[in-house]
């Protein structure tokens, strides 16, 4: 007998499989390695001794951490795809795909037609890990959250990219009171649409299709949830699923020459050194003595705010909350602003529960001795705690954090807060906030990052990172986001790298992250002054005054910092008594929550219904105030929802003797006018795709072939598909590398994405070539080439019609085009006027055309309408305010708009630029600068909300309420 080992040593865990000669399993083992790749296979070698000795033993190694152990023993190695390959021909004789899923790697194979194989490259999002990092941020294990999910009634949008923008989705949701059955069922409906837009892209997955890897294996929420989607009408949970690429690796190993005794394999392996050494830059330790960490300790401690007995104390108090992305802090304040009570926790995916928890502490220790004269409330809970407990404030974090940075440094100019999950930085500028910095969606560069890794390494988070304060070699581990880097920390280990130099090189990306990413300068001011639970981490701090080679302050309280804002502002706005829930009402306090969707417009949010005792209720989730039973609309003028509107009446047009599609993305937004009329000229109807949806993007995400676009333009495969179930023979779509010349740039193109996409759409849908899909190339400057090129391309369809008439219909579509825009000016000056009647900001939110798309701006405008603002397009101000310079290549029409609004912003006391851009839009990546530029110059703040798949607007509210309170202090 000679046994046929196989080792799968993954992204997280280490599977062995032995084989017998028919191929039967008889060991097999699954294990989490937490990093330690070598030490975990030498212990499973060990615990098959008594399977393994006296017996030959052919091995192969694969998987994506086995590579090394593979090089260093001079083991045998195969490819994981191979291997599964091999396993699945060896076993099955009729799979048509394989899905995979393992803690960091996804992969879909095709078998059928060739073989086709589709691997994620450096992202995480969609795997184990993903659900593990997910699991953990709802507090629960990842067998709850799988039985969970199937008791879910709705399904939110979660993004799974990679886990730190689902963070910025859940957080919200579990912070309002979401009921987490339908977390746990979004979470894994994120999974599988990552597999199908992140891996699929484009080819479908059909026929018998075969489940592996430990997450489709163990969850079985997961696999029905796929099979569901996928309407999958055969698919299999292989037996040994969970170890099926260790099987074929063992299957592999068959073919070696090479055999083992059991002394062999554990002596090999035990005694193999790394051969993958690199010679890399040599990084300065934390602190070379203990002295010198004392020092630092002593000048940091000197930053400090009195703390008082409370049991000591009577009379009155303020309470500040900071219910955070993460965790919930309460201070109470004296008179004399010294603190007598803290509390700093997680939130344990329930602030309302933690709130009510310490109140009640509260109450019943010092009720008798102290009375809340005020209170007030910061964070992304804000809402929902002033509505559950009756605080008296609400006010935007940026203040809260701005107020307790003042009394510790007067001449304070730059605050970095970094905390769980959010970034936020803002200058000082003659006591009022130049400028604001806040991370997107992004928490690479935050206390979520080091947390990650501190549990996959088996540490809680403050022992991980005193690891790395006496480091003598801190891993060079570069910028990267959490999932990029999982790849850089193993090549780190592998290179001889301990857990002390790993936590230290984790603590200095951090400070990279947050440095070059999110505020992208090292030069932050001559006093700053740090705050946030993350800066509490020493040896992040430590790598901070490193990379800026100066010294910041540091309080005692920095990670309450915000909650002590708040108490402070609560102090100073205090009233004769406060509204705050009193001991009696707080015993018999309740708090249910529900799902729902609302159906009083064409959004559909999902809403979450919070139920509190005495039939107060807080609902969140809605985009507008309609739920809330608020019929009677901000009066104030809000361009974008006119433009919206106005755009959409060319929904009801007439035509006798055709029928033609048109899918409502893009240019289209900008060019419809001219062609619904156009064609209604001609006698044709025009039928439109539907208001864009979430469901619409899913029901086109099939045929995505890059998951790197922007949204809008993925948004189009939806469109199409809807077009297509509408039983559209006809569908026009042209292909506009100009736009309009405005005379505002130096050229008129489109964007190549949106000048080209009809040519992805028509290369990656399938169903497109069951119709007539006509996407001529036209110029819309000239009349004589485009109407040749439209009668060209339209006569065998259409074979009514003339040259003549086609140029005629061209004709008036242009003109039809030229009106439009002018109204859409003209209701810019009325609403910049309104505003300067009722002393109003207005707010320019600069975007695309197609950013009046509701599901491509989430509603944002909404928001800053409800916040009594009004709001403008960039394309509705007049044209006569061409910067004098402009220090980049300006040869696009919609960017060069932007430039126009900027000067225009510029030019104005009362008004503000806030720029919209999509994840994936290349052009924006140098257009944000020079907006930035001309703005800054003029002494305006430049604000910017990134927008993509993900639609929580809590960052997004957090920036413009900062915005507005910057400029309420500065006037």
């Amino acid at each position: 007998m000679i046994y046929k080992l196989g080792i799968d040593a993954g992204s997280t865990t280490v599977k062995l499989v032995i084989l017998d000669d028919s191929n039967n399993v008889i060991y097999k083992s699954y294990r989490r390695h937490l990093t330690k790749v070598k030490e975990t296979i030498i212990e499973e070698i060990e615990n098959v001794k008594n399977i393994l000795e006296g017996y030959k033993v052919k091995v192969a190694i694969t998987g994506s951490s086995g590579y090394g152990v593979s090089i260093d023993s001079s083991i045998s190695f195969v490819q994981e795809v191979f291997a599964t390959t091999i396993g699945v021909k060896k076993l099955f004789n009729d799979i048509d795909v394989v899905i995979e899923l393992g803690g960091e790697d996804a992969k879909i194979i095709y078998l059928t037609n060739g073989l086709e194989e589709r691997m994620n490259s450096s992202c995480a999002g969609g795997t184990g890990a993903f659900i593990d990092q997910m699991a953990s941020l709802m507090g629960i294990s990842v067998e709850e959250l799988d039985r969970l999910s199937f008791q879910h009634k709705n399904i939110y949008p979660i993004a799974s990219r990679c886990g730190v923008f689902a963070k910025s989705d859940i957080q919200p949701l579990l912070n309002q009171g979401a009921n987490k059955a339908d977390i746990a069922a979004s979470i894994y409906e994120a999974v599988i649409n990552q597999t199908i837009g992140g891996l699929a892209q484009g080819r479908m997955i059909e026929g018998k299709v075969l489940f592996l890897g430990g997450p489709l294996h163990f969850y079985k929420g997961l696999r029905e949830m796929f099979s569901k989607k996928l309407n999958l009408s055969q698919n299999i949970d292989a037996k040994d699923a969970e170890v099926f690429v260790a099987k074929g690796a063992a299957i592999f190993s068959n073919n070696e020459k090479v055999t083992y005794t059991y002394e062999e394999l554990i002596n090999k392996i035990t005694n193999c050194n790394s051969k993958s050494r690199e010679v890399k830059k040599e990084i300065p330790p934390l602190f070379t003595t203990e002295e010198e960490y004392i020092s630092f300790l002593d000048r940091h401690n000197k930053a400090k705010v009195t703390i008082k007995n409370i049991e000591d104390y009577k009379g009155n108090v303020y309470l500040g909350i900071d219910a955070g992305s993460t965790t919930t802090k309460l201070v109470l304040i004296d008179d004399e602003l010294q603190i007598l009570h803290q509390y700093y926790g997680h939130n344990e995916g329930n602030p309302v529960e933690v709130v009510k928890r310490e109140l009640l502490d509260i109450y019943n220790k010092y009720g008798e001795n102290i009375k809340i004269k005020s209170s007030a409330v910061t964070g992304y809970g804000e809402e929902l705690l002033k509505k559950a407990f009756g605080v008296d404030y609400g006010i935007v974090e940026t203040l809260a954090h701005f107020i307790a940075a003042k009394k510790f440094n007067p001449n304070v100019d730059f605050i970095l807060d970094i905390g769980g999950q959010d970034i936020k930085c803002f200058e000082i500028e003659n006591d009022s906030i130049k400028s604001i910095i806040l991370n997107e969606a992004c928490s690479s560069g935050c206390g979520s990052f080091i947390e990650t890794f501190a549990k996959a390494m088996g540490y809680d988070v403050e022992t991980f990172s005193k690891l790395g304060l006496y480091s003598k070699h801190p891993a060079d581990l570069g910028s990267r986001c959490t999932v990029f880097m999982n790849s850089s920390v193993k090549q780190a280990q592998r290179d001889g790298a301990s857990i002390n130099d790993v936590s230290a090189g984790l603590s200095i990306s951090v400070v990279k992250n947050a440095l070059y990413k999110v505020i992208r300068k090292n030069n932050l001011g001559k006093n700053i002054i740090v705050q946030g639970g993350t800066l509490c981490n020493d040896a992040i701090l430590r790598s901070l005054e490193k990379e800026l080679n100066q010294n910041v302050i540091r309080s005692n309280i920095s990670g309450l910092m915000g909650a002590y804002g708040a108490a402070i502002y609560a102090k100073k706005n205090k009233k004769n008594e406060s509204q705050i829930i009193d001991l009696n009402n707080l015993k018999t306090f309740t708090h249910k929550s529900r799902a729902s969707k609302c159906g009083l417009c064409t959004n559909n949010c999902n809403l979450t219904i919070n139920q509190f005792s005495g039939e107060k209720k807080f609902i969140s989730g809605n985009r507008c105030s309609r739920p809330l039973g608020r019929n009677n609309k901000n009066s104030n003028p809000d361009l974008y929802e006119y433009k919206y509107n106005k755009i959409m009446e060319y929904e009801n047009n007439h035509g006798e003797k055709g029928v033609i599609g048109i899918p409502m993305v893009l240019n289209m937004y900008e060019n419809l006018p001219v062609f619904v009329t156009f064609f209604n000229e001609l006698g044709i109807k025009v039928v439109l795709s539907d208001h864009s949806t979430k469901g619409l993007y899913l029901k086109g995400q099939h045929t995505i072939p890059s998951d790197t676009a922007c949204y809008p333009a993925k948004i189009s495969h939806g469109h199409i598909e809807n077009l297509l179930d509408k039983g559209v023979k006809n569908i026009f779509y042209p292909c506009m590398t100009f736009n309009f010349d405005e005379g505002i740039s130096d050229n008129n193109f489109n964007c190549p994405v949106v000048a080209y996409y009809p040519e992805v759409l028509k290369n990656n849908i399938a169903l497109l070539k069951n119709v007539n899909f006509l996407y001529p190339y036209l110029d819309l400057n000239s009349i004589k080439s485009t109407s040749a090129n439209l009668y060209n391309s339209l006569k065998s369809t259409f074979t009514w019609i003339t040259k003549k008439e086609v140029r005629n219909a061209l004709v008036k579509g242009i003109n039809e085009y030229k009106n439009f825009k002018e109204d859409i000016i003209l209701k810019g000056k009325e609403a910049i006027e309104y505003a300067k009647q009722n002393d109003l900001l207005t707010i320019v939110l600069a975007g695309r055309p197609y950013h009046i798309d509701k599901e491509i701006n989430h509603g944002i405008n909404k928001m800053m309408n409800s916040l009594n603002l009004v709001i403008i397009t960039e394309d509705s101000i007049p044209y006569n305010y061409k910067p004098s310079e402009i220090k980049v290549l300006n040869q696009w029409t919609y960017q060069a708009r932007l430039f126009n609004a900027a000067e225009y912003v510029s030019t104005n006391t009362d008004m503000q630029l806030v720029q919209l851009v999509s994840f994936g839009c290349g052009t924006d990546a140098i257009t944000a600068d020079e907006v930035r530029r001309i703005l800054e110059e003029k002494g305006k703040i430049y604000t910017q909300l990134k927008i993509d798949e993900t639609n929580n607007l809590g960052a997004a509210k957090i920036r413009i309420r900062s915005m507005v309170e910057a400029i309420k202090k500065g006037n």
